[in-house]
């Protein structure tokens, strides 16, 4: 069974960033997560998703 969920460490080390940056975008909500009790998690394809999303914007903007 291949999981479809990644933590903030693999969410941190996929999109490259530190996890802190992670945590700021999960506390100020810019980044789609769920929270199983104190355990935060992310969707592989909702975090791709966000990932083509975020690229059309900054593509918008120029």
């Amino acid at each position: 069974m291949n999981r479809k969920t990644l933590t903030a460490q693999e969410v941190a080390d996929y999109i490259g960033v530190c996890i802190d940056t992670i945590y700021t975008m999960v506390r100020e909500k810019q980044i789609p997560h769920l929270r199983v009790r104190r355990r935060i998690f992310f969707s592989v394809e909702t975090i791709d998703a966000w990932m083509r999303e975020q690229e059309q914007k900054s593509l918008e903007a120029m």
